[in-house]
């Protein structure tokens, strides 16, 4: 199968380059390296990087063109500057809709478009099922949102997943990374008073695997396990495997954090 990665230098999309590469697909990467690192996606047999932005039609459009893909894994956000929200509505909210035209215009078969469980900004109630309110409060839930909107009015087979954290390789975002982090290198650490879902790569993969072959219809699916796990749990569990006793650590409400 021909796969068209954007963000493919990021966490997720590393990751199913090297699961899916050894299986026979031929797969190209829209990245432009801004948190994506250009080392986790070496030179190898069909494989071919494309070094740019979703940000750019142009650009979108001729990768479209001449890679001609069957499926496309939307991976591509901005999030790194929680305060640049011209950033996150170039890449979020316009790459979105640059890929989805493309994909239009060029018959692509099914767009799995990654979205985050941020959408929901502070659910009312848990397990969050796909009918709550969307209410996201941070730049870059507010434009993945308004991403995945646009997506969904289009004409194409969009599956888009509201990802719980994933963990597994080259992740650098969620607390696991950094707590293990911060505590070898002898740094303190604070907790939100927030509960998250988490979900083993392998799980995500075995989804994934699904998705690339199976027809499912268009429409937003939760990706998650169900059961939450306060960010002072984590905390402790990279404390045990660290075999650090002291553990005074302070928990910081979420509007804190903002």
């Amino acid at each position: 199968m021909k796969l068209l990665i954007t963000g493919g230098a990021g966490c997720l999309g590393s990751n199913l380059i090297e699961r899916y590469i050894p299986l026979g697909h031929e797969i190209c990467v829209i990245d432009n390296f801004s948190t994506g690192k250009r080392e986790v996606v070496p030179e190898t047999d069909r494989l071919t990087v494309v070094e740019g932005s979703v940000t750019s039609q142009d650009l979108v459009d001729s990768v479209m063109e001449n890679f001609k893909p069957e499926v496309i894994i939307h991976s591509a956000a901005s999030y790194k500057n929680p305060d640049d929200w011209e950033e996150d509505a170039a890449t979020n909210v316009l790459g979105s809709i640059y890929v989805t035209k493309a994909a239009e215009k060029a018959g692509v078969k099914k767009i799995v478009n990654f979205q985050t469980a941020l959408c929901y900004g502070r659910p009312e109630y848990i397990p969050i099922p796909v009918s709550h309110p969307t209410r996201p409060f941070t730049s870059y839930g507010i434009s993945k949102t308004a991403g995945e909107a646009y997506m969904l009015n289009s004409n194409v087979n969009v599956v888009s997943l509201r990802l719980a954290n994933i963990c597994g390789p080259r992740s650098s975002i969620v607390p696991i990374p950094t707590f293990y982090t911060r505590l070898k290198q002898g740094k303190s650490c604070f907790c939100s008073d927030t509960i998250r879902d988490f979900i083993d790569i392998q799980d995500f993969f075995s989804l994934m695997d699904i998705l690339l072959l199976a027809d499912i219809e268009t429409g937003v699916y939760n990706v998650s396990t169900g059961q939450g796990k306060s960010i002072l749990d984590v905390f402790n569990r990279v404390a045990d495997y660290l075999n650090i006793s002291d553990r005074n650590v302070p928990i910081v409400p979420p509007e804190q954090m903002m």
